[in-house]
């Protein structure tokens, strides 16, 4: 049995839930594909699948600080609502792009106040616990295109 190390093309299904036990996420039909040690996947769940193999089921907690990083308080930031052109009812938990320096961030609507809107660019689940349930499917040999370009090509991979 091949057990997961680096440079494996590794499938599995899952279903992420946070510490109240919610649904988060999950693989829906065809399994997750990443590229192990490539830094496809966060890193407390890619450091959890090392060493598997296909079948092995399990559940592992990743903290905060391994998944989406801690919440940062500072990307939390009052902005004009006129920023908003376009947008016509902006709301509390609506979602936009926004282009930034470090490239398109998303952000989250916390709260309107009168002509400002507060946006939060923190990751959603920055700052939570996740718990992943894992089905391992497959692992392979990542080939040498998949290791130049340091992740996955073909099906559940990443396009370019």
């Amino acid at each position: 049995m091949t057990a997961i190390a680096n440079n494996h093309v590794v499938s599995f299904h899952y279903t992420l839930t946070n510490a109240e036990g919610e649904v988060l996420d999950k693989s829906q039909g065809e399994p997750l594909v990443y590229l192990q040690g490539a830094g496809n996947i966060i890193p407390g769940l890619e450091n959890a699948l090392l060493g598997k193999t296909v079948g092995d089921k399990f559940t592992v907690t990743v903290p905060a600080a391994e998944g989406y990083g801690e919440y940062n308080p500072e990307l939390v930031q009052e902005v004009p609502a006129k920023m908003f052109q376009g947008v016509d009812n902006i709301q509390a938990g609506m979602q936009f792009q926004a282009q930034t320096d470090d490239g398109v961030q998303i952000v989250t609507v916390k709260a309107v106040e009168g002509e400002n809107v507060i946006v939060d660019a923190n990751f959603p689940l920055a700052g939570q616990d996740l718990t992943f349930d894992v089905e391992i499917v497959e692992i392979r040999d990542a080939s040498e295109e998949e290791l130049d370009h340091g992740h996955v090509h073909g099906a559940g991979g990443h396009h370019h």
